[in-house]
């Protein structure tokens, strides 16, 4: 799934995401980001939305990342970080509204002030594929896009409760 796979523990990749993303999602809908993202427990910069899978899923979700990133001191990353959460959303909201328009999309925003790491959650097993867009085609570079912008991305399936997050990580560095 993913060509940029490293040894992403090095800088605190999502561990044991599949199990403990599950189990966040399973307690409540806001579902606390130390047990979502342990990794990051002790992490200064944690944040949570709760989006319907319509389009308007999309802005809102980049607006809501503009807003954490400047109140984390962390503007000048907002760009790409939105950018990311743009393409991970849409598709997110597209495979969502496929199967049932009755499940959420969940975006968690982390930070250690080094990393920003991007989590989005939807009720598809389906994990994303990357497709060879023809010059022509207006779809099909997302992934192309997470994959130039972040230092690693994945997706990690979520089989206790059906669905996948997929994550990006960004270095700040």
């Amino acid at each position: 799934m993913n060509s940029s796979r490293g040894n992403v523990a090095d800088r605190g990749r999502p561990g044991e995401l599949l199990r403990l993303v599950a189990d966040g999602l399973a307690d409540s809908g806001a579902a606390d980001v130390a047990r979502v993202a342990p990794f990051a427990a002790g992490w200064p910069h944690r944040a949570f939305l709760e989006l319907v899978a319509l389009p308007s899923a999309v802005p809102r979700a980049r607006l809501h990342t503009r807003q954490v990133l400047w109140e984390w001191g962390l503007a000048e990353f907002s760009e790409n970080t939105e950018l990311l959460v743009a393409e991970l959303t849409t598709n997110a909201m597209q495979v969502s509204r496929a199967a049932t328009q009755d499940d959420p999309i969940r975006l968690w925003l982390v930070s250690d002030k080094t990393q920003v790491v991007v989590l989005v959650w939807d009720a598809s097993p389906l994990p994303p594929v990357p497709v060879d867009a023809g010059e022509d085609a207006e779809n099909g570079r997302g992934l192309l896009l997470v994959q130039a912008i972040s230092a690693q991305w994945d997706c990690d399936l979520t089989p206790e409760m059906g669905g996948k997050v997929v994550w990006a990580q960004i270095l700040l560095e």
